[in-house]
């Protein structure tokens, strides 16, 4: 629930005319955390959304180290959020079986969640349903931020200096206007939004019909311990399908694929589900049926991101099929895209032109998420395939399944394909290892390598911050979920290079002898740009093992090297030794899209 209701209102009795700075359009997880990062930005903002509450029934699940980086960055408590959802000794396998009763045939790491994953980002992946965590950001937004719901987005006009959208109050039928400077669009997969645009998208538009099934049961007689898991693969042929355990306790998902000619959607009913169901749980136990929503597999990427004042972002820009857990994650990457960008120009120290930069950017890395969610689903199949358990006939298939795993030749098959799946399952490298300007499609989507080059996020490192840097740094990272660390790890690995870059200025990282100094960071081009000077051994120190020196040598601080860092963590450049900060000055501007003088670049 949000701090007070003052914020979350019906539209009724509304005026003929709102005014704000910027009007969201859908107040799921892509609108609320994009309200969030405008507003501690300065940003005012208003959402409409067309539903009267939200919807109960969970959809994704996992939040990425990088969704998670973001959330740290705005000051959004990454412990807090550890402390709802999924625990992590919880959701460490991927299961594969024949039903939750039947046959284990194999498993996998669900994500990095080892500690060695904590040499390349401070966040550990969390799994949290995703109304928890829509309930979590709305509960952060600060009172300015309305959220105007029943209200339906029917069309927009712009100028050159607004955008005037016209909304349907649901309840009245009435309806009224929004002004603002800006709009964007978090309006889902079917976006009314890019549809009145006529924003056409590339890819899939459908080729599998699934069933979505919310159920409350208690799993935990029957799930045993060395079983427990995020995801369980039930490999039965009328299920075909996989169970999100967000509690084994009391809430739980099925999803299945369907053959709409046996099945149509209109014959869906609980009692169909209750089959469906029974075959993937393999016994009868007491449950209930929450509810059940039938939908279409599609990968889609819209072709342009950007219509003038208007923006898409999350699933109206973009949607992947669930294979891989890329939807969400690539939709608050989105909003930490454009936040700053949008408030750089509506604040004035940035050029409308840097606004083309979001589309650029985020249509690569959708492009590429893309592909991937494509390609895991291609090898899952290919594992239902070998399995025998693809059969149009359920019983035939049925039987196939089990020939196949009594054959050991077959066997092997299987083991290999479940093998085959890792990059199903750990997408670190698409998640922190996304370089922007770069087209490079990862050979594995599992092997991250650090990048020090402009586009990509900067590396992590464990740093240790000075007292007086450390009051505008987030609260520290709390690792005690992570049992196998020593006491004495967790206390040296509190703040992460991550934690020095500041949301709402560019930072510059230098060594302490490096002739930059903050005097320097004066008037870019025509306006004042917000830039923080962070300096080695003054501000903070890296963490003295193999992964520090590494990271020091990579950035080349102590030869003289600065770094600067875009407020959304990603590298703008990496200088070479002692540049002159006119050179650096001009590369921000040129960035901003401001007017850059000959000086500044020689």
């Amino acid at each position: 629930m949000p701090k007070n209701g003052s914020h979350d209102a019906p539209a009724l009795s509304r005026s003929a005319l709102i005014e704000t700075s910027v009007l969201i359009v859908g107040a799921g997880p892509t609108g609320l955390l994009q309200a969030y990062l405008l507003s501690r930005l300065g940003v005012k903002c208003t959402i409409i959304e067309r539903y009267p509450q939200r919807l109960a029934a969970p959809k994704a699940h996992a939040l990425s180290p990088r969704s998670l980086e973001i959330c740290r960055q705005f000051g959004l408590d990454t412990n807090d959020i550890r402390n709802l959802g999924t625990p992590r000794s919880e959701a460490y396998w991927v299961n594969f079986i024949t039903n939750l009763s039947g046959e284990h045939i194999g498993r996998l790491p669900y994500e990095r969640m080892d500690v060695g994953v904590l040499k390349h980002t401070p966040e550990m992946i969390h799994n949290i349903p995703q109304p928890t965590f829509e309930d979590f950001v709305h509960h952060h937004l600060p009172d300015d931020v309305e959220i105007i719901r029943s209200a339906s987005f029917l069309s927009c006009h712009q100028d050159a200096t607004h955008v005037i959208t016209t909304v349907k109050d649901m309840n009245s039928s009435k309806t009224f206007e929004v002004k603002s400077q800006h709009l964007i669009a978090c309006d889902g997969a079917r976006s009314p939004v890019r549809s009145y645009l006529g924003i056409e998208c590339d890819g899939e538009e459908s080729y599998e019909t699934m069933m979505t099934i919310h159920f409350n049961a208690d799993l935990r007689p029957i799930v045993s311990q060395d079983r427990v898991g995020m995801l369980h693969w039930v490999m039965d042929p009328l299920v075909s399908g996989f169970v999100i355990a967000y509690d084994l306790s009391q809430n739980q998902v099925l999803i299945c694929n369907f053959d709409s000619t046996k099945h149509p959607v209109e014959s869906w009913s609980k009692s169909l589900c209750r089959e469906v169901l029974d075959c993937a749980i393999g016994q009868r136990t007491s449950y209930e049926v929450l509810s059940f929503r039938p939908w279409v597999l599609s990968c889609k990427v819209a072709r342009e991101y950007r219509s003038g004042r208007v923006f898409l972002a999350g699933d109206a820009a973009h949607s992947f099929p669930p294979t891989g857990g890329l939807g969400l994650n690539s939709g608050l990457g989105d909003v930490h895209n454009l936040a700053y960008k949008i408030a750089a120009v509506q604040q004035g120290w940035a050029n409308d032109q840097l606004l083309d930069s979001y589309g650029t950017e985020r249509h690569q890395v959708a492009n590429i998420n893309s592909q991937q969610s494509v390609k895991n689903g291609k090898k899952i199949f290919s594992l239902l395939k070998v399995s025998g358990a693809t059969d149009p006939d359920v019983n035939r298939a049925r039987q196939n399944l089990s020939e196949s795993l009594r054959s050991a030749e077959q066997r092997t098959s299987i083991d290999k394909g479940i093998q085959e799946q890792q990059e199903h399952f750990d997408n670190l490298e698409l998640h922190i290892g996304y370089v922007y300007g770069s087209k490079r499609v990862p050979p594995h989507a599992s092997n991250y390598a650090p990048k020090f080059v402009p586009g990509a996020r900067l590396p992590h490192v464990w740093v240790e911050p000075s007292d007086a840097f450390r009051r505008f740094l987030p609260s520290p990272v709390d690792l005690s979920y992570v049992s196998e660390m020593s006491a004495a790890d967790r206390s040296r690995r509190k703040y992460s290079s991550l934690d020095l870059c500041a949301c709402n200025a560019f930072t510059v990282l230098v060594g302490p002898d490096n002739r930059i100094q903050a005097s320097d960071l004066k008037e870019i081009g025509p306006v004042q740009v917000p830039i923080n000077l962070v300096v080695l051994h003054r501000d903070f120190v890296v963490q003295d093992d193999e992964e520090g020196r590494d990271w020091l040598e990579a950035t080349g601080l102590k030869r003289g090297s600065a770094i600067v860092v875009r407020p959304d963590q990603h590298i703008l450049a990496v200088s070479a030794p002692d540049s002159q900060w006119r050179h650096l000055a001009g590369l921000i501007a040129e960035h901003l899209c401001l007017h850059v003088t000959s000086s500044m670049i020689d």
